[in-house]
C-alpha cells in the first residue's frame, strides 16, 4: 500500500469513529429527553377506565342505590371504593339505601349500568331534577277588604274564598271547605306538626312567625353520620353542605305554609285553615324551583328522624312533583307512613288523567299517599288539575289561593300546590280534636266527609271537596 492509500484508508476509519460517536451521543440525548417527559404507567385496579389515580371534585350524587338485606356497611364501602365512588348520605329510614357519588363526575346512565350489574343491588335509579310548577299569581297590594262577621278579625280573610265562599269575584256560594263551621269546635293546635316539603318557609313572616316549629331546648341539635352536626333550631334544609337554613328564597313554600297555618284572629294578613298549629320547614328546593329526588328524600328521612325523637310530625305537605317515579322516594314515604306521618300530595297540574298518565310522589299507590286536585271558585274541575278516578283522591280550592308571601307580603296562586296545603291543613284541624287517629283513619276520615259534586263523579276516587266541618265533627 502506498502512502497516499494509507492515508486515505485512515482518514475514512477516523471519519467513521466521529460518526459513531456521534450517533450514541444522540440516542443517549434522546432516551434522556423521554425520561424526562413521559411519566411512568400508573396502574389503576378499578372497573373503570381512568387517566390518573386523583379523584375529581366530589359533587352532586348521580344516583340513588338500595342494598339487598344483608349487605355490612363494610361490604358497601368495598364496593364504591372499588368503583371509586363514595357514600354520599346513607338514608337511615331505609335499610341499604344510600346515595351515591362519582369521583370521577361519570354521567348518571353509566354509573347506573355499573350498579346494575352487581349482585348485591336491590335497585339503582339516577338522582332526577324535580321542579315547581304553580300558574298564575296576583299581587293584592291596595285591594279593598273587610272582615267578615263571624270570622276571625284578619283583614284579608274576605278575599279567601277557599275558607269562606260568599259568591266573591263571581264564586258560587258556599263553595269552599266550610271553615267558620269548623273554627266553631276547633282553631288547631300548637301540638300538631305538618312539615312543608317545599323550598323552605319564611319563618320571620309575621303571620307565620307564632305558628312555626321551633326545635324545643329538650331535643338535641339533628345529627347524620355523613352531614355531621346540624342546627335545626327552624326545620331542616337538604340544600347545601353547611349551612342548612330552610328560610325560603322562592316563595313557593312560605304561600303553601299560610294556607296551612298562618295565624288566626291576629288583626294581620290572612288565617290559614288552622289559626293554631307548627309548621315544620323542610327545604328542597332551591331559590329558582329547582329540587333533586335525593334531596326530598334526604328531608323525609330528616322528618322520620324527628319523628322518631318524639317531635309530633302527623302530616307532610308536599306541593311538587314530576313524572318520573322513584322506587328510593317510595320507600321513604313508605317508610314515613309507618311511623305514623300522613303524606299529602299535589296530583299535577298537566290538565291530564293521572290513571293513565302518573304524577309523582301522588302517584304512589301507598296507604298513607293522599292525591289532591285543584278545583275553582265555582266548584269546578281547575282548568289545569289533574284528574284521576283510581287514583287522585279528593279535591280543595286550588285556583286563585291568597296566602303568604316572601318579605311580609301576600299574593295569589293557582294551581295543585295550593289545593295540597289546605287539605293538610284540614287534616291536621282533625288531629287537634282526635290527636290518636292512625294514618288509615285520618285518611279515611277526609276521603269519607267530603261534599260530593257533579263536576268530580269519575274525576276522583271519593268523588267530593274537602269539608274541614264535617272532617273534625261539626255541623253543616
Amino acid at each position: 500500500m502506498n502512502r497516499q492509500n494509507f492515508l486515505g484508508h485512515l482518514a475514512l476509519a477516523l471519519m467513521l469513529i466521529v460518526v459513531a460517536v456521534f450517533v450514541g451521543q444522540l440516542r443517549r440525548w434522546d432516551s434522556k429527553k423521554q425520561e424526562s417527559v413521559t411519566p411512568r404507567p400508573v396502574v389503576v385496579t378499578v372497573e373503570r377506565e381512568h387517566e390518573t389515580d386523583e379523584p375529581a371534585e366530589l359533587g352532586e350524587p348521580e344516583v340513588l342505590v338500595r342494598f339487598r338485606e344483608g349487605v355490612s356497611d363494610e361490604r358497601i364501602g368495598e364496593i364504591t371504593a372499588r368503583l371509586r365512588d363514595r357514600v354520599e348520605d346513607e338514608i337511615e329510614a331505609v335499610g341499604g339505601l344510600v346515595s351515591i357519588d362519582s369521583a370521577d363526575d361519570e354521567e348518571a346512565a353509566q354509573v347506573v349500568a355499573d350498579y346494575s350489574r352487581l349482585p348485591e343491588v336491590e335497585y339503582v335509579e339516577a338522582n332526577e331534577q324535580i321542579t315547581l310548577d304553580p300558574l298564575g299569581e296576583e299581587a293584592v297590594e291596595g285591594r279593598t277588604v273587610s272582615a267578615l262577621p263571624g270570622g276571625p278579625n284578619d283583614p284579608l280573610l274576605a278575599e279567601q274564598w277557599a275558607l269562606i265562599n260568599t259568591g266573591q269575584r263571581e264564586g258560587k256560594d258556599r263553595a269552599d271547605i266550610s271553615a267558620l263551621d269548623a273554627w266553631a269546635k276547633t282553631h288547631g293546635s300548637e301540638k300538631v306538626v305538618v312539615a312543608v316539603l317545599d323550598s323552605g318557609v319564611d319563618y320571620t313572616h309575621r303571620d307565620l312567625s307564632n305558628n312555626m316549629w321551633v326545635r324545643p331546648d329538650s331535643l338535641d341539635p339533628y345529627f347524620d353520620e355523613q352531614l355531621g352536626a346540624v342546627d335545626d333550631e327552624h326545620g331542616f334544609s337538604a340544600i347545601g353542605n353547611e349551612a342548612r337554613d330552610p328560610m325560603d328564597d322562592n316563595g313557593h313554600g312560605t304561600h303553601c305554609a299560610g294556607i296551612i297555618g298562618a295565624e288566626g284572629d291576629n288583626n294581620e294578613g290572612i288565617a290559614g285553615v288552622n289559626w293554631k298549629v307548627e309548621i315544620m320547614p323542610l327545604k328542597f328546593m332551591s331559590a329558582g324551583g329547582f329540587g333533586t329526588t335525593k334531596d326530598a328524600i334526604e328531608a323525609i328521612n330528616y322528618v322520620i328522624a324527628r319523628k322518631e325523637a318524639g317531635v309530633n310530625v302527623r302530616v307532610i305537605s308536599a306541593s311538587w312533583g314530576s313524572r318520573q317515579k322513584s322506587r328510593a322516594l317510595g320507600d321513604v314515604i313508605r317508610k314515613a307512613g309507618e311511623e305514623g306521618i300522613l303524606f299529602v300530595a299535589a296530583s299535577g297540574n298537566n290538565s291530564q288523567n293521572a290513571d293513565r298518565f302518573p304524577h309523582y310522589p301522588s302517584g304512589y299507590d301507598l296507604p298513607n299517599v293522599l292525591s289532591v286536585a285543584a278545583l275553582n271558585r265555582r266548584d269546578e274541575l281547575a282548568s289545569f288539575s289533574n284528574y284521576g278516578p283510581k287514583s287522585v283522591h279528593l279535591a280543595a280550592p286550588g285556583a286563585e289561593i291568597l296566602s303568604t308571601w316572601l318579605k311580609g307580603e301576600y299574593e295569589e296562586h293557582s294551581g295543585t300546590s295550593m289545593a295540597t296545603p289546605v287539605v293538610a291543613g284540614v287534616a291536621a284541624l282533625v288531629l287537634s280534636v282526635e290527636p290518636n287517629l292512625s294514618v288509615a283513619e285520618l285518611k279515611q276520615r277526609l276521603l269519607d266527609s267530603v261534599d260530593k259534586l257533579d263536576a268530580l263523579q269519575g274525576k276522583t276516587v271519593s268523588g267530593g271537596r274537602v269539608n274541614a266541618a264535617r272532617a273534625v265533627g261539626a255541623a253543616r
